[in-house]
């Protein structure tokens, strides 16, 4: 009996919710045609992950290596864990951080120090040919840019898209996002 009420009030605060506008995704907004408008409020997005001084590029890491931290939406986030895909008008912020070290009490590794920007990665199947696009709101002398155009399909699109464990995404890099993915088929709603 206590299962079947436990049921009950779920249902009934889904409804609340849906009643209330909560559960909507709030999708991408473009201004002077594929032009991103900067996301706001990202960081109450579910956060999927962190990563420090990653890089694609072959080569000798750099001295100040940067936090990168991503954000979903999360209706975006619940779809994804749900099915394996994620849905048209998904939004990925990453942030941008430098990486502290010699500060405080700290004596031994690294804590996120200076915000630096952010970038973001959008589906969106109507408006982009290859349903994904990549964007960079972080301004040539480090400004805080309040649009930005895709970068061209070549900058990060093909790189995503051979790599990216799931539909463009590097889902591989991000625990939250992984544990959707290993899942077993049958475990996803087709």
């Amino acid at each position: 009996m206590d299962r079947m009420r436990g049921k009950l009030l779920a249902m009934l605060l889904a409804g609340a919710g849906a009643l209330s506008g909560q559960g909507r995704m709030a999708g991408p907004r473009f201004a002077g045609g594929n032009q991103l408008v900067r996301p706001e409020g990202y960081r109450q997005w579910v956060f999927v992950g962190s990563s420090l001084g990653m890089s694609y590029n072959e080569g000798q890491a750099g001295d100040a290596p940067e936090f990168h931290n991503v954000y979903i939406q999360p209706e975006a986030y619940r779809q994804f864990a749900e099915t394996g895909k994620f849905p048209d008008q998904t939004v990925l912020i990453m942030e941008v951080l430098s990486a502290g070290g010699n500060a405080s009490i700290n004596k031994r590794g690294q804590f996120e120090d200076r915000f630096i920007g952010i970038e973001a990665a959008v589906k969106d199947e109507k408006r982009f040919p290859e349903k994904w696009a990549y964007f960079d709101f972080i301004g040539a002398s480090g400004q805080a840019l309040a649009r930005a155009k895709p970068f061209p399909k070549e900058a990060c699109w093909q790189c995503h898209n051979q790599h990216g464990a799931a539909d463009n995404v590097f889902v591989q890099f991000y625990p939250v996002l992984r544990v959707a993915t290993e899942r077993p088929a049958s475990a996803h709603h087709p």
